[in-house]
């Protein structure tokens, strides 16, 4: 099976995490091929039905540790713009919501996707709970790594 990376929403993040002319380049890909990707998952989707009474087979794409990864950098941005009033409330727990919704993973990949993003939020929660100096250059250093993470994943995955 061949993964891909949703385009659209990999534009998104790297929209998200900083870097607007990649994410054009991206979203004007995702623009021409969206529909042509949809019809295949479509059927796909349709053709390969689960035989009844099997147990479902919980799937890993190629770029799971980088994409976990990716899930545990969010959680800490969460955290951390949180504790220095960036006023986003909830923004990178959906994000994190919708990059679960795209992959469309199954009940044991969310749950290792959840846990990724928990566990970055908590390591951060139990170092920082107030914004100090080295919390705002720890936010800074992992939205960069989450970018770099979003497009290592998109030119890889995203085609």
């Amino acid at each position: 099976m061949r993964y891909k990376v949703p385009h659209i929403l990999a534009a998104g993040l790297l929209v998200t995490f900083g870097i607007s002319s990649a994410g054009d380049a991206i979203t004007a890909r995702a623009q021409t091929t969206e529909q042509t990707t949809e019809q295949a998952a479509d059927k796909a989707q349709t053709a390969i039905q689960p035989a009844p009474n099997q147990p479902e087979i919980d799937e890993t794409a190629p770029y799971d540790d980088k994409l976990l990864r990716l899930a545990e950098v969010l959680g800490s941005v969460h955290h951390l713009r949180a504790i220095c009033d960036a006023g986003e409330k909830n923004k990178w727990r959906n994000i994190m919501s919708q990059l679960i919704e795209a992959e469309k993973p199954g009940p044991q990949r969310k749950a290792r996707m959840i846990s990724r993003f928990n566990r970055g939020y908590n390591a951060f929660r139990e170092t920082y709970a107030n914004c100090t100096p080295s919390a705002i250059v720890a936010e800074k250093r992992y939205r960069q790594e989450g970018l770099q993470l979003t497009a290592q994943i998109s030119n890889r995955y995203g085609r």
